[in-house]
């Protein structure tokens, strides 16, 4: 009995390590094409005058590639953005023992807690988004999260009476912050701050204005395929080509293209986690105004902007607001900031602008009249 018990734990390792390999390697391949063939391929490299220099780590749960072109490019320079990126994995980590978002979270409807200059940061910006977004980006959706745990083990549709509970801890206005003494607390206890809705954004804007501060300013910074900047242009002064994820297939089909000169590309879809339950499909984006999953017609958002920070958080905002209103919201925005929607029928609705740069090769969508 024992034995078979021991072959039934190590078939269960097995698949799991399979499948682990499986997901990074998906997402290795993203989507994301650069040009020819040369530029696509990993490690330190020269691209005809210019040195270039690429590297992928997985963090913030995710496999993030940064491939850096420059003549003065260097290790120390992709040694001090992993240290970044490690850094801010663990202070903006609910789950992470020793982060200051988990000590927040820990201290709910208690007391303040004092924070790193950079945790202040992110989580004043996300209640500035949740107060322009009426709450539909909202960073205290983390009762919420947890409770689904979609895309960590949940597979069926949470009671009533839980779900309500989680919403009852959920108002983004009961986050109180001392920028002064340099702290955040939440004013009830249960509550959980959750910065997945922006955090891939902040860390790419980090890892870019690092890169501007050493005058490198030729770059793509990859964070898992759903948050990309295209730093500058490419070496030779031509523009980036990006692939766009296609919502119905794996990660690394794309269903068109589109160039871009520093830029941000971010997405959100009904594609990446979710479980199915009597024939609907539950996924990440929940809204805090139901609790649920939304479902509004949409496939996925695609946000492009300046800021991917920015991008992150309408990715998410928008997304719940639905087509119609979500179209009205972005061309009502101050800053240039473009977006594609992709509804249930395979239909693109897209910004003027951004409509005449897509270029699409999947013959299943189509654009709407």
């Amino acid at each position: 009995m024992s034995e078979i018990k021991k072959t039934a734990k190590s078939k269960k390792t097995v698949v799991i390590l399979a499948a682990l390999v499986l997901v990074i390697a998906a997402a290795v391949v993203i989507w994301l094409t650069v040009g020819n063939k040369s530029e696509d391929s990993p490690a330190a490299t020269g691209t005809g005058d210019t040195k270039s220099l690429e590297q992928t780590f997985y963090i913030y749960d995710t496999v993030v590639n940064i491939k850096v072109f420059g003549d003065t490019v260097e290790q120390k320079n992709m040694d001090d953005i992993q240290a970044m990126l490690e850094r801010m994995d663990i202070e903006f980590s609910r789950t992470k023992t020793n982060g200051e978002l988990y000590a927040v979270n820990q201290a709910a409807g208690k007391e303040a807690v004092a924070v790193s200059d950079e945790t202040l940061d992110i989580v004043k910006l996300s209640l500035k988004y949740a107060e322009e977004m009426d709450g539909l980006y909202d960073p205290t959706v983390g009762p919420l999260v947890d409770l689904w745990a979609i895309g960590e083990g949940g597979d069926h549709v949470p009671d009533q009476a839980a779900i309500d509970k989680a919403r009852s801890l959920t108002n983004y206005k009961d986050v109180i912050v001392d920028e002064a003494a340099k702290t955040v607390k939440l004013a009830k206890e249960g509550m959980v701050l959750d910065m997945g809705g922006i955090g891939k954004g902040y860390a790419a804007d980090r890892i870019a204005d690092y890169l501007k501060s050493k005058g490198l300013n030729s770059a793509m910074i990859n964070l898992g395929g759903s948050s990309i900047i295209a730093l500058g242009s490419k070496p030779n002064g031509s523009q980036w080509n990006i692939g766009l994820q296609d919502p119905d297939q794996s990660r690394g089909s794309q269903l068109g293209t589109i160039k871009v000169t520093d830029e941000v590309v971010d997405a959100s879809g009904v594609y990446e986690r979710f479980f199915m339950q009597d024939g609907v499909r539950y996924h990440h984006i929940l809204d805090p105004r139901t609790g649920f999953p939304s479902q509004n017609g949409l496939k996925s958002i695609t946000i492009m902007s300046p800021s991917a920070t920015d991008a992150d958080a309408l990715s998410t905002g928008v997304f719940l607001m639905g087509l119609e209103d979500g179209m009205k919201y972005l061309e009502a925005l101050p800053e240039k900031v473009e977006a594609f929607f992709i509804t249930d029928d395979n239909k693109i609705y897209a910004t003027s602008e951004l409509k005449k740069r897509l270029n699409l090769t999947d013959s299943t969508y189509q654009f709407a009249d």
